[in-house]
């Protein structure tokens, strides 16, 4: 294996970004030539989400990978990582504040990284454990929360959630 960050096809380290809209890239290599435009996927979201990124055509097919984003230059990166903001919506959640009911479907009053918002679980089934600690809650509406670590959340917090789990 190279020590390089990117492998396959596409050289983006040496390539320019223009935003298309809804998290597609253009590329322009750095010879001038316009590839193919990409959208930026994450191999492992939630639990490594800045290692493991490919750059994909139109069609489904790998262009870039990228080992690392950290260590892709500035200029490159931070195009990615806004493409990637756009086509990502999975709000953290830093703290459970109440609960309507311990039986299903109950609605939850939570904070997030985003700001405090009320979503509905509709079953239990919809809590999923991701790892040591890690937590992805699926609301009635389908938007993912994530709770990356229960230990962090508040005593009061952790034993509502303890109902459900």
């Amino acid at each position: 294996m190279s020590n390089s960050p990117v492998s396959f096809n596409l050289d983006i380290e040496h390539a320019s970004f223009t935003h298309l809209g809804a998290g597609v890239l253009r590329v322009v290599a750095a010879d001038g030539s316009v590839a193919h435009p990409v959208t930026p996927v994450r191999a492992f979201p939630l639990a490594a989400p800045n290692e493991g990124l490919s750059l994909v055509g139109p069609s489904g097919q790998e262009l870039a990978w990228v080992d690392h984003l950290a260590t892709l230059p500035a200029a490159v990166r931070e195009p990615i990582a806004q493409a990637l903001a756009a086509l990502e919506f999975v709000p953290a959640i830093s703290d459970l504040r109440a609960v309507s009911s311990f039986a299903t479907p109950s609605t939850w009053s939570v904070d997030t990284d985003r700001g405090p918002t009320e979503f509905v679980l509709k079953a239990e089934e919809d809590i999923r454990r991701l790892g040591p600690g890690m937590l992805l809650i699926a609301s009635a509406h389908g938007v993912q929360f994530l709770i990356r670590d229960t230990a962090k959340l508040s005593r009061e917090a952790r034993r509502l959630l303890e109902r459900f789990l």
